[in-house]
Protein backbone atom coordinates (compact mmCIF):
# COMPACT_ATOMS: atom_id res chain seq x y z
CA UNK A 1 0.00 0.00 0.00
CA UNK A 2 0.85 3.70 -0.92
CA UNK A 3 2.19 5.26 2.41
CA UNK A 4 0.63 8.72 3.04
CA UNK A 5 2.67 11.79 1.81
CA UNK A 6 4.27 13.98 4.38
CA UNK A 7 4.37 17.46 4.20
CA UNK A 8 7.19 19.37 5.07
CA UNK A 9 6.72 23.21 5.65
CA UNK A 10 9.71 25.57 5.76
CA UNK A 11 9.90 28.19 8.52
CA UNK A 12 9.20 31.33 7.64
CA UNK A 13 12.26 33.27 9.13
CA UNK A 14 11.82 36.41 7.32
CA UNK A 15 9.53 38.44 9.99
CA UNK A 16 12.19 37.83 12.89
CA UNK A 17 14.50 39.75 10.64
CA UNK A 18 12.35 42.64 9.45
CA UNK A 19 11.15 45.36 12.08
CA UNK A 20 7.58 46.03 10.88
CA UNK A 21 5.78 47.95 14.01
CA UNK A 22 4.74 51.82 13.80
CA UNK A 23 8.22 52.82 14.87
CA UNK A 24 9.73 51.51 11.70
CA UNK A 25 8.17 54.29 9.50
CA UNK A 26 9.51 57.83 9.75
CA UNK A 27 6.23 59.75 9.57
CA UNK A 28 8.09 62.71 8.33
CA UNK A 29 10.01 61.84 6.30
CA UNK A 30 6.63 60.06 4.44
CA UNK A 31 4.91 63.49 4.58
CA UNK A 32 8.07 65.37 3.26
CA UNK A 33 8.49 62.88 0.00
CA UNK A 34 4.67 64.13 0.13
CA UNK A 35 4.83 67.31 0.11
CA UNK A 36 7.51 67.03 -2.69
CA UNK A 37 5.61 65.13 -5.01
CA UNK A 38 2.55 67.55 -4.74
CA UNK A 39 4.95 70.43 -5.61
CA UNK A 40 6.19 68.64 -8.21
CA UNK A 41 2.45 68.58 -9.42
CA UNK A 42 2.56 71.32 -11.44
CA UNK A 43 6.23 70.84 -13.02
CA UNK A 44 4.68 67.21 -14.43
CA UNK A 45 2.03 69.22 -16.81
CA UNK A 46 5.05 70.74 -18.30
CA UNK A 47 6.43 67.54 -18.78
CA UNK A 48 4.14 65.39 -20.01
CA UNK A 49 3.47 68.14 -22.79
CA UNK A 50 6.88 67.57 -23.64
CA UNK A 51 6.47 63.76 -23.81
CA UNK A 52 2.97 64.10 -25.52
CA UNK A 53 4.88 66.47 -28.50
CA UNK A 54 7.55 64.11 -28.57
CA UNK A 55 5.08 61.19 -29.07
CA UNK A 56 3.42 63.23 -31.44
CA UNK A 57 6.68 64.29 -33.47
CA UNK A 58 7.55 60.12 -33.40
CA UNK A 59 3.91 59.09 -34.67
CA UNK A 60 4.57 62.46 -37.51
CA UNK A 61 7.51 60.78 -38.53
CA UNK A 62 5.98 56.51 -38.68
CA UNK A 63 2.93 58.66 -40.66
CA UNK A 64 5.28 60.19 -43.15
CA UNK A 65 8.28 57.46 -43.91
CA UNK A 66 6.28 54.29 -43.69
CA UNK A 67 9.78 52.24 -43.75
CA UNK A 68 10.94 53.96 -40.72
CA UNK A 69 7.86 53.11 -38.81
CA UNK A 70 9.31 50.37 -37.06
CA UNK A 71 11.83 52.85 -35.34
CA UNK A 72 9.08 55.36 -34.95
CA UNK A 73 7.10 52.89 -32.94
CA UNK A 74 9.76 52.28 -30.73
CA UNK A 75 10.35 55.99 -29.71
CA UNK A 76 6.53 56.13 -29.56
CA UNK A 77 6.47 53.18 -26.84
CA UNK A 78 8.95 54.64 -24.78
CA UNK A 79 6.81 58.28 -24.44
CA UNK A 80 3.66 56.07 -24.00
CA UNK A 81 5.36 54.12 -20.95
CA UNK A 82 6.95 57.39 -19.62
CA UNK A 83 3.13 58.80 -19.41
CA UNK A 84 2.32 55.08 -18.12
CA UNK A 85 4.56 55.30 -15.33
CA UNK A 86 4.14 59.35 -14.05
CA UNK A 87 0.61 59.86 -14.59
CA UNK A 88 -0.50 57.96 -11.26
CA UNK A 89 2.10 59.74 -8.93
CA UNK A 90 0.88 63.02 -9.76
CA UNK A 91 -2.81 62.59 -9.89
CA UNK A 92 -3.24 61.71 -13.09
CA UNK A 93 -4.59 57.90 -13.29
CA UNK A 94 -6.10 58.61 -16.14
CA UNK A 95 -2.78 59.41 -18.27
CA UNK A 96 -1.43 56.74 -16.73
CA UNK A 97 -4.44 54.38 -18.14
CA UNK A 98 -4.85 55.60 -21.66
CA UNK A 99 -0.22 55.65 -21.73
CA UNK A 100 -0.71 51.75 -20.35
CA UNK A 101 -3.30 50.77 -23.01
CA UNK A 102 -1.33 52.25 -26.11
CA UNK A 103 1.55 50.45 -25.00
CA UNK A 104 -0.25 47.78 -24.44
CA UNK A 105 -1.69 48.13 -28.19
CA UNK A 106 2.09 48.70 -29.32
CA UNK A 107 3.44 45.35 -27.70
CA UNK A 108 0.82 43.21 -30.07
CA UNK A 109 2.52 45.05 -33.18
CA UNK A 110 5.35 43.84 -35.29
CA UNK A 111 6.66 44.87 -37.70
CA UNK A 112 5.42 48.92 -39.25
CA UNK A 113 2.43 50.09 -38.04
CA UNK A 114 -0.20 50.45 -40.76
CA UNK A 115 -2.16 53.36 -41.56
CA UNK A 116 -5.03 52.51 -39.14
CA UNK A 117 -2.34 51.28 -36.15
CA UNK A 118 -1.41 54.67 -36.74
CA UNK A 119 -4.95 55.91 -36.14
CA UNK A 120 -5.14 54.27 -33.11
CA UNK A 121 -1.94 55.66 -32.25
CA UNK A 122 -2.88 59.68 -32.98
CA UNK A 123 -6.34 58.83 -30.81
CA UNK A 124 -4.57 58.04 -27.82
CA UNK A 125 -2.15 61.38 -28.61
CA UNK A 126 -5.23 63.31 -28.76
CA UNK A 127 -7.00 61.71 -26.07
CA UNK A 128 -3.53 62.31 -23.77
CA UNK A 129 -4.00 66.05 -24.75
CA UNK A 130 -6.95 66.37 -24.01
CA UNK A 131 -7.08 64.83 -20.80
CA UNK A 132 -4.13 67.58 -19.64
CA UNK A 133 -5.85 70.26 -21.05
CA UNK A 134 -8.97 70.00 -19.35
CA UNK A 135 -6.88 69.28 -16.61
CA UNK A 136 -8.90 65.71 -14.89
CA UNK A 137 -7.14 64.34 -12.44
CA UNK A 138 -7.53 61.26 -10.94
CA UNK A 139 -9.82 58.72 -12.88
CA UNK A 140 -11.92 61.60 -15.11
CA UNK A 141 -15.25 60.73 -13.77
CA UNK A 142 -17.54 59.34 -16.03
CA UNK A 143 -15.69 61.23 -19.28
CA UNK A 144 -12.64 59.35 -18.41
CA UNK A 145 -14.16 56.57 -18.20
CA UNK A 146 -16.34 57.01 -21.73
CA UNK A 147 -12.82 58.28 -23.07
CA UNK A 148 -11.17 54.64 -21.93
CA UNK A 149 -14.01 52.65 -23.44
CA UNK A 150 -14.33 54.30 -26.42
CA UNK A 151 -10.45 54.06 -26.87
CA UNK A 152 -10.57 49.95 -26.26
CA UNK A 153 -13.68 49.71 -28.59
CA UNK A 154 -11.41 51.49 -31.60
CA UNK A 155 -8.26 49.23 -30.33
CA UNK A 156 -10.95 46.15 -31.09
CA UNK A 157 -12.20 47.26 -34.35
CA UNK A 158 -8.64 47.65 -35.90
CA UNK A 159 -7.89 44.59 -34.37
CA UNK A 160 -10.65 42.80 -35.55
CA UNK A 161 -9.78 44.00 -39.23
CA UNK A 162 -6.08 42.76 -38.50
Amino acid sequence: MAQEPEYIYPPNSLKSKIAADASAVDIIALQDAEAAIGEMAEEYLGWVKDDIANLQGAYEKAAANPSTADEAREEMYGFAHDIKGQGGSFGYPLMTAVGNQLCKFMEGIEGNLNTAQLQVVKVHIDTLRLIIQERMEGDGGKPGSQLLRALDAVIAKVNEKG
